[in-house]
């Protein structure tokens, strides 16, 4: 059985920073994908980012670009999303997701995801 646990979440002021960790249980990679999702109220779920496991191609979305950066520690079955210069509109609930499928990178922000965490909030104050 697969699981996906995030740690991290928080409150942090405008500017601040960030880091949310998530370990997968139950799932080897390969050649798959693990990443994040995120869910502000009264908003659709958006794709934020996500890693290749085998090569480490990171994809971002535009509105995270250049602030958040993803990591991944291949021994601890965990990705990390830092997030820097956060802003309130980066407020809402952040899901963990991972895929087996060798999916190329420039689809990683379109495709469906197998296996979802219970997501974390994070909540960036003015």
């Amino acid at each position: 059985q697969v699981h996906l646990v995030e740690t991290g979440g928080g409150s942090v002021q405008a500017g601040g920073s960030l880091r949310l960790s998530c370990t997968a249980s139950g799932l080897t990679f390969g050649r798959g994908t693990m990443g994040w999702f995120r869910q502000a109220p009264g908003k659709e779920r958006e794709f934020v980012g996500a890693i290749k496991w085998l090569t480490g191609v990171t994809v971002f979305s535009n509105s995270v670009k250049g602030r958040f950066f993803i990591s991944k520690d291949n021994d601890k079955n965990t990705v990390s999303l830092q997030m820097n210069s956060l802003k309130p509109e980066d407020t809402a609930v952040y899901y963990c997701v991972a895929d087996r499928g060798s999916t190329p990178s420039q689809h990683l922000a379109n495709m469906p995801y197998d296996y979802w965490g219970q997501g974390t909030q994070v909540t960036v104050s003015s």
